[in-house]
């Protein structure tokens, strides 16, 4: 009989399973450090059926910059659906004499289309894209199509302008408190119902070949639309390059100046148009007299002015709104329509919208929301469909958030950790539920969570929105955990230390302290 073999004690050491410490240890410990300690955080995390399981401070409420996009994109797609669509048009509105001559104005009708532009959808993950990369589409392809519908009506002559209508929504072109510096560039470009190229332009300012030279600039689209102030001048090899770009409100000049070194990559900026609607007549304009058809008037933009008089707050605040009806379409006097497009499903851009965080999509939501549901394309009847939906469908408290746009990026928007995961249950209850989760971005892998999270285990096994806005970080959403199970979480911060990223890093490692406590 063999006797029992005994291991010396320190070998049982290695069978043993490690034991982290716990989750509410690890975030105490990790925000005890002095570089986010004086930083106003949020935390909650839940089971996926609302169970809590830690939270701290979930009831205050935080600036959620781009975690906005969670609420405006949830409630458009509850209701109006995968599928929805809209159609720009370009109608004939005067007299014609036969079908070559109008005496009368082209008017292109924005619908509020996110996608009049140059990107492709469906959204293809990074790592299926082709490399290198196909050339981009025209940004104008759409409309020049548009324009290619009406030459063959056999068109060939307008006596009178060509108008870019965006009257659909109310000419709200910047939500309240939206920081003037933004403006200038493509992430701040003002909402319109007629939306070209995401509203904003390419401006790539290329060296020349010798140091002391000035340098080039081009634009894309190349639409005759801002007068350039231009003096960039080459520098010598390795010399620190700094460009600036400046336009004041209202203008539609755009100042471009500093130095760029001679052996320098060339620098792209992507900065906001003025006026959408103005932009698109400009360039509808220019397309049709490449195709022949002459156009004696200008290219003009056609508004509609805000006639409200409550204040916003009283306005979005309503509460009386029967989101299972839909708003009346109004009849459009007797025009000719001469050419139209119809956008991709909305489904397709909302992926894109939370992937990259995109702005103005973000608000062409909310503002189509307010159509369809009441009627009125502002951007106060928007944020009340929203509000209704989230306290009357989702369960939210009414007193947990207030938004004054779409996007996040007003300085006015709050909301509570707990709003945004009480949201996050719901969602994952829903039948859309799959849809809307295939847009948020992943850990590791795609939008704006691409560099973080690269490495196992939590690469693959996050998705979740992110959010920035000055000294305000946000990050919400569904994580996978080394148990298997599936957790929901929303990690806010406010005030923490300007231009570092501190706060990040630690808002990362109590992530990673989640997946691996749960």
């Amino acid at each position: 009989m063999l006797g029992a073999i005994c291991l010396p004690a320190h070998a049982k050491v290695h069978h043993r399973r490690h034991r982290p410490k716990p989750l509410k240890t690890q975030i105490a410990e990790l925000l005890d450090d002095p570089a986010v300690s004086r930083a106003h955080w949020g935390i909650v995390v839940t089971e996926m059926d609302g169970k809590p399981i830690y939270a701290m401070n979930e009831g205050q409420l935080f600036q959620p910059a781009s975690n906005n996009k969670m609420f405006t994109t949830a409630t458009a797609l509850a209701l109006l659906g995968p599928d929805a669509t809209t159609e720009t048009r370009i109608v004939a509105k005067g007299v014609f004499n036969g079908p070559a001559k109008l005496a009368g104005d082209v008017v292109l009708v924005g619908a509020g289309d996110a996608n009049l532009s140059g990107r492709a959808l469906q959204y293809v993950e990074p790592a299926d894209r082709p490399n290198p990369a196909p050339p981009a589409p025209d940004p104008l392809r759409y409309l020049a199509q548009m324009a290619d519908q009406v030459a063959a009506t056999g068109l060939k002559v307008v006596n009178g302008d060509v108008v870019g209508d965006d009257t659909l929504f109310p000419w709200e072109p910047y939500p309240e408190d939206w920081t003037i510096d933004d403006a200038v560039w493509g992430y701040g470009a003002p909402v319109s119902a007629l939306t070209i190229n995401d509203n904003q332009i390419k401006v790539t300012v290329t060296p020349a070949d010798t140091a002391g030279k000035p340098a080039t600039v081009s634009l894309s689209p190349a639409v005759p639309y801002y007068r350039l102030d231009f003096s960039v001048m080459t520098g010598s090899p390795k010399s620190p390059s700094s460009i600036e770009m400046e336009r004041m409100p209202g203008s539609r000049e755009l100042r471009i100046y500093g130095s760029i070194a001679v052996d320098a990559q060339p620098d792209e900026e992507e900065v906001a148009i003025e006026d959408p609607a103005e932009y698109a007549a400009v360039a509808l304009k220019s397309l049709l007299e490449a195709r022949g058809v002459e156009v004696t008037g200008k290219a003009r933009a056609q508004h509609r002015l805000s006639t409200d008089t409550q204040g916003f707050l009283a306005e979005s605040a309503q509460s009386v709104v029967d989101l299972s009806e839909r708003a009346p379409v109004a009849a459009n006097p007797v025009e000719k329509v001469l050419a139209s497009h119809t956008s991709p499903p909305l489904e397709e851009n909302l992926v894109v919208t939370n992937k990259v965080s995109q702005n103005l999509h973000a608000e062409l939501f909310l503002h189509q929301l307010g159509v369809a549901v009441l009627g009125d394309g502002s951007t106060a009847a928007g944020v009340r469909v929203v509000r209704v939906f989230l306290t009357d469908k989702v369960g939210v408290d009414p007193d947990d958030f207030v938004f004054f746009d779409g996007s996040g990026l007003s300085g006015h928007d709050l909301v509570t950790p707990r709003a945004a995961a009480k949201l996050l249950q719901y969602a994952a209850e829903q039948p859309w539920f799959a849809d809307w989760k295939r847009s948020l971005p992943i850990g590791g892998e795609d939008g704006t969570l691409a560099e973080r999270f690269p490495k196992a285990p939590l690469k693959d096994h996050l998705f979740a929105k992110t959010g920035t806005l000055g000294e305000a970080r946000a990050l919400s959403g569904y994580l996978e955990c080394a148990s298997g199970k599936t957790v929901i979480f929303s990690i806010m911060v406010g005030n923490h230390t300007p231009r570092t990223h501190a706060d990040r890093e630690a808002m990362d490692k109590i992530v990673a302290a989640i997946a691996e406590t749960n």
